[in-house]
Parts: structure tokens; sequence; C-alpha cells
């Protein structure tokens, strides 16, 4: 009969009904796991990237270059590039502020010489978690940088 047979010499039926249960269960669980990875690499993609420029005054005081993700909702930066090619200080000071447990902190300073330093900044190569607003300021020490214009670049990667 078919699932069964014989074990030579004992001449007894032997059912393979539960093991043919537990191939199916694991046929079945690789499918699901199958189709997570799809999940996953398919919500994986990359979101448009986003490139602007804006026109502060620099020099009198530290502002606003970009703010990046939403509150409550999960994102990957991947990169994020300043151009300070328009400016002409010596001390050009680019800062990170994210909200820990609900107030901004500064979380990353860095200073930068408009004049001998690249005129493109790479502030974030590989990935940074983020779950809440990102706000990236510059303060330049040269009254000559106000009214102009700082580029910047970032793509992100939304997180299910």
């Amino acid at each position: 009969m078919p699932g069964e047979f014989y074990i030579e010499g004992k001449q007894q039926k032997v059912d393979l009904t539960e093991i043919k249960n537990i191939i199916s269960e694991v046929q079945t669980a690789i499918t699901q796991v199958q189709n997570s990875i799809t999940t996953l690499v398919t919500k994986s993609e990359g979101l448009a990237p986003v490139m602007g420029s804006v026109i502060q005054n620099w020099q009198t005081a530290e502002s606003n270059v970009v703010t990046i993700g939403a509150a409550g909702v999960r994102y990957k930066v991947h990169s994020l590039h300043l151009s300070i090619h328009n400016l002409v200080g010596t001390s050009i000071t680019v800062r990170f502020y994210l909200p820990v447990n609900g107030a901004e902190r500064k979380v990353y300073e860095q200073s930068f010489n408009a004049v001998t330093d690249p005129a493109g900044l790479w502030l974030i190569n590989g990935t940074l978690g983020i779950h809440e607003t990102l706000r990236v300021t510059l303060q330049s020490n040269d009254a000559a940088d106000n009214g102009k214009s700082v580029d910047y670049d970032f793509m992100l990667e939304a997180m299910s």
C-alpha cells in the first residue's frame, strides 16, 4: 500500500504518516522563512536621494542646514554630505542634534576650515539608525559667509 513498507525479516507494516506530516511541517516552515526574507529584501529599498541648498547668515548664529527624518519614524541614514565650497571661514562648525529620551541634545560637533579642507564634507558614511529628527546645523567664524549657500545631500532607507 502507498505510505507503507515492510521491514525485511519482520514482515510487519510500518506507518509513514507521522514522517510525512513532519516533512510537510518542515516544508511549510521553509516557505514561511522564504517569504519573510523576500519581504525584508523588498522593504530594504532606499528612498530617493534628497538634495538641496540653504542660505543663512552662518556667522551671525548657528543656523539649520537640514532636518532629516520624522518623530516616531525609523530610518537608516546611509550618507550625509555638505558642501562648504561657497564659504571662506577658517572655522566652520557642523553640529548634529537628536532627541535623547525626549530632549534634544547635541550628539556630534566637528570644525572644518573652508580654505584648506575639502569643499565636500562626508559627515555620515555608513548606517546611522534614527527614530526621531536629526537636525544638522552649521556656524562660521567669518562674516563674509553670511548670505552664502550650503548644499546638502543625503540618502535614507525606511525601516519597517
